[in-house]
């Protein structure tokens, strides 16, 4: 199914029939970096793997062993850990062992699952960014205490996240779109360069309810807690400032 829809939504991403890599080399030949070039993205690769997996793991190791950290909002940043974790174990180990070949060595296939598991992973961080932004924004300006009825707010939200990303990243696997490989042919991921109707149709939703609506709410929510710690900062000098003209005219008469 994967293999049929791609062959007819994009012919860039379609190869031979073995699904080995050699089509991958020769529809990127023309974007292939030089060994150098090779060697520097696989030692960033190699270095931001190493540090997100052991940041992530310590960060749920932390979360895991102190209650204190148990809020409802350090469960969305969880649940934003672990969808780096995965990335770093399920992504990052690839492209970076690509990249110390120079060519992509897992197949077509493989190419498939990597740009699915890297675009939903990404798009569950951003999502849960903008879910932790707004449940920040609830919790500031409704001042209200940590109880159960948080905690399923927060777990709707993460579901919410989940699920949205699932929802946006499932359709190339099944003809909108494709997941094919993408720059020198180390990496995979949306096939962004077609100009079918298809495949811009989807870059453009993707591109607005994965990117730009995340982004708004984003905006949104920090501006208004923003807007409203400086009209408390503002009642507050101007309460200090009466007060001390109010003390002054006493000590005056």
């Amino acid at each position: 199914m994967i293999e049929s829809n791609m062959s007819r939504g994009c012919a860039w991403c379609a190869g031979g029939g073995d699904g080995t890599s050699a089509h991958l080399d020769e529809n990127h030949s023309e974007h292939t970096l030089s060994p150098t070039g090779h060697l520097v993205v696989a030692v960033c690769l190699g270095f931001i793997g190493t540090f997100g997996f052991l940041n992530n793991t310590l960060v749920l190791i932390l979360f895991c062993r102190y209650k204190v950290l148990r809020s409802p909002m350090n469960y969305l940043l969880v649940s934003i850990a672990v969808s780096d974790l995965l990335v770093c174990v399920l992504g990052t180990p690839f492209s970076f062992a690509a990249s110390t070949q120079g060519r992509w060595l897992i197949g077509r296939a493989g190419c498939v699952w990597y740009g699915f598991i890297n675009s939903c992973l990404g798009v569950v961080s951003l999502i849960s960014l903008a879910v932790l932004s707004y449940e920040r924004y609830c919790t500031m300006m409704g001042a209200t205490q940590a109880d159960s009825t948080n905690y399923r707010k927060v777990a709707m939200g993460i579901a919410f996240s989940w699920i949205y990303s699932m929802v946006w990243t499932l359709p190339p696997l099944f003809g909108w779109s494709c997941y094919g490989p993408e720059g020198p042919g180390t990496t995979c991921s949306v096939n962004w360069a077609a100009r079918t109707a298809n495949n811009v149709s989807y870059i453009v939703c993707l591109f607005f309810f994965c990117l730009i609506l995340p982004f708004i709410v984003i905006v949104y929510s920090y501006g208004r807690l923003l807007q409203a710690i400086t009209q408390v900062g503002v009642k507050t000098i101007t309460s200090t400032t009466a007060d001390e003209l109010l003390v002054s005219k006493k000590l005056s008469a």
